[in-house]
């Protein structure tokens, strides 16, 4: 009598704070020994308590005995807390659920309401294959029961037992439609029965299609919401299978939307809109355009609602789907879609970034780079002028890292928070997908694309630093995921494929090697990946360069500071060939002063690549050997050389002029397309299993006795394991490191260049522009800068007259044009005072990618939208989808399960997977029999053809003697009596075949009775009954 209740237990709970565990743990206790009591309050009591405890992770499953035996209660109050106690601990594999079999049925079929929704409701969370067969003929007929809730939780269980037995539809559905076609049902067992059918119309959505009127008419007229919701998606799965719903339901469809105010009413309108194909319809053209205008606009309310990112969300989603039928609609809201690019939420701004790229086009596409370029310089984490040298020097100590701690300054707290680096690579890959997609059909200006490129080389997040020599990548690999490499390429194609840009795309190459350059303090080495490309850049256009010298000066800066191998290769090459433009020059003579520079910078380089001769990359170290003993022959040619006088003229050494230039001159190296290198032939005789060099493993073995010198060890050792000794780093001043105010843009328009462009940069434009509308007579030049050729009125007024003339007090005085004009000829005036027109724009032209034949398109496509991945991932993801369920069960056989009259009389073979394993078998060994009966068939017809006189291969042996005879009976035509003496004489065979090729050749003839009889016994089956009778005797 002194139990404590549930209340008691929470109240307890409660009152021990920081000691729960052990209070629970006597609860348990007294829990078990409560619940073996024989009195059933009691057993009820600890029974509830159990439950609460098991939501705290405390298992339950040992009293699964006991559970039952408090389900079996005549009492309804003790009857519920057993049902409850079997939804939280039962499980399929529970041991006792077989012992619950007939207590479920009994309660099934009880009298009262509340009691059959007992295990009605319990039933889904504890049902099995054989527990579902069991129940199945106890649950049908509570569909008919008088108590509508009883009917809707029926409906409901019936879809549970569905997945786990899919033979409960075959049975339950005839009653469920009933239902349905029931204008008088409740209103919730109706809307049950749209989820049921909801929930199954995506499997197999023809069964449900003669559903469509009773469907619609539930559109129409039910109010509720959540019912409509279900309906049009289930309108949407069924109007792919008949295109005349679409012109059914666009009236219903535009009144939802015009008129509802729930906003998730709206979305699932729109997104059924979208989802049934409505708006890619080919029917009605005009009541889709305008329906996919009302969507836009109503989308466009979704986002402008204030404080609710889930409806942004959702909104962007639908957008998504509409910009790949609708683009130009989605296009018009570009101003409230770039608004949600800066949003707080980072998934708000990936469906934005989603939808930007799929909406880019000529007119736009500057606009949105440039929103997107102000946000990554606004936003980005710290100086990325900084971060070019965050690769560690060998020289680093725990004292440099702490001094690099010390240095940074906490942001202000009105700053910001800085974009991570994942989000900062993924805008400048959509930067780059837009500007390049459909081979750059949507760029205009190329030379604002080459500045954005330097401006995102310069400001793109770098992979993680290498800070010791000795994880450098033998295989020559630099880090996966870099963006300021995939920056570097980008420009390179530009180079490649635009060649009316090379000379700026060099200069853009220079500037951004010289910023790396300037960005590294020494023994700090390079991690961005845009070297490399960068470096090919300047040596394979190496004749575009303003300075080759200062170049190649900066080339060899860079080689001690680069760390990737590949990047360090490209440098090497670069560097020889720019100093093939260097030292290559036949007009010039070979003074003394050519002499000396060039002897001195053949040194410098040797002294530079002499330091690779061991680097641990074989490219690298192939590299610097090879022109290592190249550049000392050359500088033995040169010293040897004598310089030019006065009286004697020497000519520079052929190793600098045509040798060393002669490496690099050839062929133009073009772009090849993705594909074209799988369409190369293999060469004959080649064969990729056989080894090198049939002693291979020999020599391999040999290689590794060979015994190092000590000397040579230990010089290996230094180089390989060894730091160098630390360095000393100047640090900045303090004033330096102060954070700059972040400048904020309030308009939705295009942002100026100022807000995403260096100042260098801008300087560049500036003077271009300045330059290219210098004789513009419609450009306003600024103060101080270049005068035109056309000299205002005002300047050659001061100029005759000094500076004290006012030319505003000069009188105005009436100018009578008509009378000066009278008799006068304007029309060589009028010529000479039309505006020059301005010069044509440069025609831009960019170069396809080579390809060979069967190679597919030139160009692969650059940019493929998440709406535009193809059937494949559509396949893909219905797959997916279809093997799982909400409630985690595998449904796949319910999509094999046909609803129909025919499939009612298929029987349950269809369902079981030893049967239908037994029926492709017999299935397959039908085939393989058809097939040898075709075989057999096959021969025997070509040994008759062969006896008929047609050999093997199916070629007519005796063609060419049948014609003869067709010649001579086309002679003798006219002789009938011939034929009927043919058949007397028994030579009936011939003959016949005779009048039939006579009848088809004369059939001209007039008069003949024999012409109207033939035909008719022109048949070919008749043709064997005679040869035989003739053959007979």
């Amino acid at each position: 009598m002194f139990e404590k209740s549930l209340y008691d237990l929470i109240r307890g709970l409660r009152n021990h704070k920081g000691n729960e565990k052990e209070y629970m743990q006597n609860c348990l206790k007294e829990c078990r020994s409560e619940i073996r009591s024989q009195d059933l309050d009691l057993k009820a009591t600890a029974l509830l308590k159990l439950i609460y405890l098991e939501m705290f992770g405390h298992d339950m499953s040992w009293a699964s005995f006991n559970v039952l035996e408090v389900m079996a209660s005549p009492k309804y109050h003790q009857k519920r807390v057993g049902y409850l106690g079997a939804i939280q601990s039962f499980r399929t594999d529970t041991e006792v659920l077989m012992l619950a079999t007939n207590l479920l049925k009994k309660d099934l079929t009880a009298a009262s309401t509340t009691t059959i929704a007992l295990p009605i409701v319990t039933l889904p969370h504890v049902i099995t294959p054989s527990l579902a067969l069991s129940v199945l003929p106890d649950l049908l007929p509570r569909l008919s029961h008088t108590h509508p809730a009883i009917r809707k939780k029926t409906i409901v269980t019936l879809y549970r037992l569905a997945l786990v037995y899919p033979e409960t539809l075959r049975a339950a559905w005839p009653r469920i439609k009933e239902r349905l076609m029931d204008k008088g049902e409740d209103s919730s067992v109706t809307a049950a029965i749209i989820n049921v059918i909801c929930e199954l119309g995506w499997r197999r959505p023809h069964d449900f299609l003669p559903l469509a009127p009773r469907l619609f008419e539930l559109l129409v007229d039910s109010g509720n919401n959540w019912m409509a919701i279900k309906l049009i998606k289930l309108f949407a799965t069924l109007t792919p299978l008949e295109p005349r719903l679409v012109r059914k339901l666009l009236p219903p469809l535009t009144e939802i939307i015009q008129t509802t105010p729930a906003m998730s009413l709206l979305y699932e309108c729109i997104s059924g809109i979208i989802q049934g194909g409505i708006l890619g319809s080919g029917e009605d053209a005009d009541g889709r355009e305008e329906i996919a205008s009302l969507c836009v606009n109503k989308l466009r309310g979704m986002i402008m609602v204030d404080g609710d990112p889930n409806l942004k969300y959702v909104a962007l989603l639908a957008f998504n789907k509409i910009v790949v039928t609708h683009p130009w609609l989605v296009a018009q809201q570009e101003d409230v879609i770039l608004e949600c690019i800066d949003s707080a939420d980072i998934s708000i701004r990936i469906k934005a970034l989603d939808l930007v790229q799929g909406m880019v086009s000529n007119d736009n596409l500057v606009s949105i780079v440039s929103r997107l370029m102000r946000q990554l310089k606004l936003f980005s984490s710290g100086d990325s002028n900084a971060a070019n040298h965050r690769g560690g020097s060998p020289g680093d100590s725990d004292e440099d890292d702490l001094e690099k701690t010390i240095d940074s300054n906490p942001k202000p707290s009105n700053q910001a928070p800085p974009l991570p680096d994942d989000y900062r690579i993924d805008v400048i890959n959509r930067i780059l997908n837009m500007c390049s997609q459909n081979n750059y059909g949507h760029l205009v200006d190329f030379e604002w694309y080459i500045d954005i490129l330097t401006q995102l080389a310069r400001t793109a997040p770098l992979p993680r630093p290498i800070s010791d020599i000795d994880s450098l990548s033998l295989s020559g690999k630099s880090n996966e995921g870099d963006i300021s490499e995939r920056i570097g390429d980008e420009l390179r194609n530009i180079t490649v494929k635009v060649q009316a840009l090379r000379p700026a795309c060099v200069r853009a190459a220079e500037a951004i090697m010289s910023q790396l350059n300037s960005d590294a303090p020494l023994r700090h080495y390079i991690v961005s990946g845009a070297l490399k490309p960068v470096s090919w850049i300047i040596g394979e256009f190496c004749s575009e360069l303003s300075s080759p010298d200062d170049t190649l000066g900066t080339l060899l800066q860079l080689i001690p500071k680069t760390s990737s191998p590949e990047s360090l290769a490209a440098c090497l090459q670069a560097a020889m060939k720019v100093f093939s433009i260097v030292a290559g020059d036949q007009l010039s003579s070979w003074t003394s002063e050519r002499k000396s520079r060039i002897t001195l910078l053949m040194a410098r380089i040797i002294h530079s690549f002499e330091a690779l001769a061991l680097h641990p990359n074989l490219e690298v170290q192939e590299r610097a050997v090879e022109f290592t003993e190249l550049l000392k022959l050359t500088a033995e040619a040169a010293s040897s050389q004598e310089a030019s006088t006065e009286t004697i003229h020497q000519d520079p050494p052929l190793l600098l002029t045509q040798a060393i230039p002669s490496l690099f001159a050839g062929w133009e190296l073009n772009s090849v397309a993705a594909a074209a290198q799988k369409n190369v032939p293999l060469p004959d005789g080649l064969d990729l299993d056989e080894p090198i060099n049939p002693n291979l493993n020999s020599l391999l073995a040999s290689a590794e006795s060979i015994s190092i010198p000590v000397n040579e060890a230990d010089e290996f050792d230094n180089y390989y394991y060894q730091r160098p000794p630390a360095t000393s780093i100047a640090s900045e001043p303090a004033i330096s490191k102060l954070a700059e105010p972040r400048e904020v843009v309030g308009s939705y328009q295009q942002p100026t260049e100022e807000t995403y462009l260096d100042a260098d940069i801008l300087a560049k434009r500036k003077a271009e522009r300045l330059e290219r509308n210098r004789d513009d007579p419609f450009y306003i030049q600024e103060t101080g800068s270049i005068q035109r050729s056309s000299t205002p009125i005002h300047n050659i007024l001061q100029n005759s007259n000094g500076p004290d003339l006012d030319v505003d007090s000069i009188p105005i005085m009436e100018l009578d044009l008509d009378k000066l004009s009278a008799g006068v000829d304007h029309s060589q005036s009028q010529a000479s005072l039309k505006p020059p027109r301005r010069a044509p724009r440069q025609k831009i032209v960019v170069a396809a990618d080579e390809n060979l034949g069967g190679s597919g398109v030139s160009t692969p496509r650059n940019y493929d939208s998440e709406n535009n991945n193809g059937s494949d991932a559509v396949v893909k993801a219905r797959s997916k989808k279809l093997k799982q369920s909400l409630l985690g069960v595998d449904s796949t056989s319910i999509s094999a399960l046909s609803l129909g009259e025919d499939g009612a009389n298929s029987g349950r073979s269809g369902f079981d997977p030893e049967a239908r394993q037994r029926e492709e078998a017999e299935m397959a060994q039908a085939m393989k029999e058809v097939e040898r009966l075709r075989l057999e068939m096959q021969r025997a017809n070509e040994r008759i053809q062969v006896a008929q006189g047609v050999d093997a291969a199916g070629t007519v042996v005796k063609k060419k003697k049948a014609k003869k005879p067709k010649v001579v009976a086309a002679e003798g035509a006219g002789g009938g009596d011939t034929a009927a003496d043919g058949d007397n004489n028994g030579a009936s065979v011939k003959i016949k075949k005779k009048k039939k090729k006579v009848a088809a050749i004369d059939e001209g003839d007039a008069g003949s009775g024999d012409v109207v009889v033939k035909p008719k016994t022109k048949k070919k089956k008749a043709k064997p009954a005679e040869i035989q009778e003739a053959e007979a005797p």
